[in-house]
Parts: C-alpha cells; structure tokens; sequence
C-alpha cells in the first residue's frame, strides 16, 4: 500500500490528509485519512520540517503502518546537496522502516546530486523528486507512471484538493 501525505496551513492551524493507494497507476486512493491541529509551528526556510512533521505525525497514528510499503511527501527528502529535508526528517521519526519519496514542484537551490526531474505531460516544468529507503531511478520511475496526463499526478493533485477544502472547513 502507497500512502501519500500533504497538509494544508491557515494562519496557525493546519489540517494533514493522507490518501491511501495500491499501485502507481490508480486513478482513486481507496481510503482517506484527516487529521487536525492548532498552534503550528510558523513556517522557517530550510527547516519547514519542522513546522510539517508534528502535523504528519499525528495523521500517521490513525493508519497500520505495517503495511504502508512507501510513504509519499509533497516536498524534499534531501535539499542543499545532502542536508535532508522533510522526506528525510520522517523517514528517520520512522526508524527508518518506510522508503519515503519526496515529490516537489520547484527545486531547491543546490540540491542537484539527489534530485531527478520527471516530465510529465506537456508540461515544460519538471517534478523534483528525491527519495530515500529507494532507489532515486526507482522513485522517479513511480511518481512519472502515476495516472494522469498533466505535470502532476492525478491523486497528487486529489490529495492537494482535500487538503485545501480547509479554507471552507475553517468558514463553517
């Protein structure tokens, strides 16, 4: 089972959601989790794991990891060329024990020895991805056969939905 993570943020709370799928190429995550917090971290460039990880954290106590068999983060597991980022940060929170693939829209500065750029689409942007527990060769593989026909993936992109239905969850 793949689990994809994201959390949203509104001023100092934030709301994770995870979509729990079997292959790269589903179409439909076949279970949703959500989980909600208050008093968050304010966002620090270079150390956004920490504002994140205490978000994510919570979210994954709510599933079996045993069988989550790869763990995918809107983000970076490394960044400057070596120093790890989000990905890297949870992978280690975890002991270590689930492969962690970062899928991230822009790039960050000199972070080039670990990245692969997928091209998915027409898009003449690429995905920066990174990974770590997994080949990069093998990650970038996955994330680039994932269903979807734009730059991201279509459940990349449901998931970054349901995050952001918060903004009307937060007006209710």
């Amino acid at each position: 089972m793949i689990l994809a993570i994201d959390v949203y943020y509104i001023d100092d709370k934030a709301k994770s959601v995870g979509i729990l799928f079997n292959g790269w190429q589903d179409e439909t995550p076949f279970g949703i989790i959500a989980d909600y917090r208050d008093n968050v971290t304010p966002y620090q460039s270079g150390e956004f794991y920490l504002r994140e990880l205490p978000c994510i954290m919570p979210l994954l106590e709510k599933i079996d990891l045993s069988k989550v068999d790869i763990i995918v983060v809107d983000g970076h597991v490394y960044l400057d060329d070596g120093k790890i980022g989000l990905g890297g940060h949870l992978y280690q929170a975890l002991n270590q024990s689930i492969p962690i693939i970062g899928v991230a829209k822009n790039p960050f500065f000199t972070n080039n020895n670990q990245v692969k750029e997928v091209f998915r689409g027409n898009s003449k942007h690429p995905l920066y991805i990174t990974s770590v527990g997994i080949d990069a060769e093998l990650a970038a593989s996955n994330v680039r056969a994932m269903a979807g026909k734009h730059r991201m993936p279509t459940l990349l992109s449901f998931l970054d939905q349901q995050t952001k239905l918060f903004k009307n969850e937060c007006r209710s």
